[in-house]
């Protein structure tokens, strides 16, 4: 039996014992699509709905933002969300936590070692998966399968490449993403740190967030949002694995993130829940060469 075979059989059983103990309300795991190597998130509510539970290298939909939705539909005395998480997940369910967003005491973790999810078409490791610094979840309440080795991904070497190109070639390469942009606001639903009750390309106040489809007002919509989140993104990958347009996003989030650990060592984001926000927080010896 693999690895994904033994975990798939935990997972069915773990799910069937939670719910019908009615230790949990609703699990999130995965589904199977219509073809071998594709998955769909998958919500049950019922023990007998376990079998329907899959789990293999195809699995790369992540599950943390639905947290939220299904919490708010989720009636505290009904019992608990019990959700699949990997290195991704959990870092996610960590942020959101902080962010007051979702309740500890309302979730039950099943915790999933990943060695990184195949794309369908190449059959390669997804993009996101190959700069995965945290490939063992970080929190759960239980561990489905042995932890895999860690490993030391180059992050940044994308980012790095593009500092050591001119202004000129560093505008072209962002301009020649932003006009693909067909404002879906997919990497915005899939983000588990997008979490505004309102996001701010849905406000209607004149000279804000213009709705033409051009490069000019898709830069502002990508680079705003990438500064909202640049000290909380988790570097899931999620937003670009969801971009039916094959934007950069991440060469840009991880610029951010970059940045970020030069001038305040923030570090990654996720790792726990009580870290501190570095844009949110003054002090007197932040670096101000900028200024």
């Amino acid at each position: 039996m693999s690895d994904s075979q033994s975990i798939q059989a935990s997972l069915r059983s773990r799910a069937a014992e939670l719910l019908a103990s009615d230790q949990v309300a609703e699990l999130i795991g995965w589904g199977a699509g219509r073809f071998p190597d594709q998955t769909t998130p998958l919500f049950i509510t019922q023990a007998d709905q376990a079998e329907g539970l899959v789990y293999s290298e195809y699995c790369q939909n992540t599950l943390g933002k639905y947290a939220i939705t299904e919490l708010s539909e989720l009636v505290a005395d009904q019992g608990k969300l019990a959700i699949c998480v990997r290195g991704c997940e959990s870092r996610g369910i960590n942020r959101m936590l902080k962010d007051n967003q979702i309740e500890r005491d309302r979730l039950y973790l099943l915790g999933i070692p990943c060695s990184g999810m195949k794309n369908r078409q190449s059959g390669e490791l997804l993009s996101k998966c190959m700069n995965c610094s945290h490939k063992n979840p970080v929190i759960y309440d239980e561990l489905l399968g042995e932890t895999v080795a860690e490993g030391e991904p180059d992050r940044f070497g994308a980012v790095c490449a593009l500092e050591e190109c001119d202004r000129a070639s560093r505008e072209q390469y962002f301009d020649a993403a932003f006009d693909r942009c067909i404002r879906c606001y997919a990497c915005r639903e899939v983000c588990p740190v997008c979490t505004c009750r309102e996001c701010f390309v849905d406000q209607h106040e004149v000279g804000w967030q213009g709705k033409q489809g051009n490069t000019t007002e898709n830069r502002f919509y990508s680079l705003t949002r990438a500064f909202h989140i640049s000290d909380r993104c988790v570097e899931c990958g999620e937003c670009e694995r969801a971009c039916p347009m094959g934007l950069p996003l991440m060469v840009l989030n991880r610029k951010l993130v970059k940045d970020l650990d030069d001038l305040f060592q923030a570090g990654e984001a996720g790792l726990d829940a009580v870290a501190v926000n570095s844009l949110g927080t003054y002090d007197v010896a932040d670096v101000e060469e900028f200024m």
